[in-house]
């Protein structure tokens, strides 16, 4: 009896991880588009878009923060400071057009494949 259990169990498990693979396969590079209703820490990465800095709720070229030793300053939210930008805010949503400019700008995206050519538009009629 125990060994039913387990092999049922087993068997679920597997049936459970292909459908997950095969689900995520179908989104742009395997990763989630982003989107005004996700949350975001700060230097999310996203290939192609830059970091996130969830203070402004948008994405840079450079690191929430990045200090260039050259010049002596601070990246934060599109401009360079002095010193570094303080906030509490460390995890926010992006504006809905940040979200739509990143999913714009996206270089790990792979379009086509098995099962989900219905989800992206080529241009070919």
């Amino acid at each position: 009896m125990k060994r039913t259990k387990r092999s049922r169990r087993i068997r679920l498990i597997l049936i459970n991880g292909l459908s997950a693979g095969a689900l995520a396969s179908c989104s742009p590079g395997g990763h989630s588009p982003v989107s005004a209703d996700n949350v975001y820490t700060n230097n999310y990465f996203v290939p192609g878009a830059g970091y996130y800095h969830a203070p402004f709720r948008s994405f840079y070229p450079l690191p929430y923060n990045h200090f260039d030793g050259r010049t002596q300053r601070y990246f934060y939210g599109g401009n360079w400071g002095t010193a570094p930008f303080e906030s509490i805010t460390n995890v926010s949503s992006p504006t809905p057009a940040a979200a739509a400019s990143v999913e714009a700008m996206r270089t790990d995206i792979t379009r086509g494949g098995f099962g989900c050519n219905g989800r992206y538009h080529s241009g070919f009629a």
